[in-house]
């Protein structure tokens, strides 16, 4: 069981855990925040979360690091 949400909270919530990792701040009081302005502003830094997530994802792409070419 810890396997299973040790990936789910790496795949949805690893965004959140990279900015309290980043920040110093608790990963749970990150989430928290991040729903109760979700609440607040009727869903509006969903669209914030997506494009964090995005971002992330476009920057660990960047940092695999190819031999040659051809490792495409």
């Amino acid at each position: 069981m810890h396997r299973l949400t040790d990936f789910i909270e790496s795949q949805s919530f690893g965004l959140c855990s990279a900015l309290g990792q980043r920040w110093g701040f608790s990963t749970r009081s990150i989430r928290l925040s991040f729903v109760y302005a979700s609440f607040f502003t009727f869903g509006s830094p969903v669209v914030l979360y997506f494009a964090g997530v995005f971002w992330m994802n476009i920057r660990r792409a960047w940092r695999q690091q190819r031999s040659t070419v051809w490792d495409l």
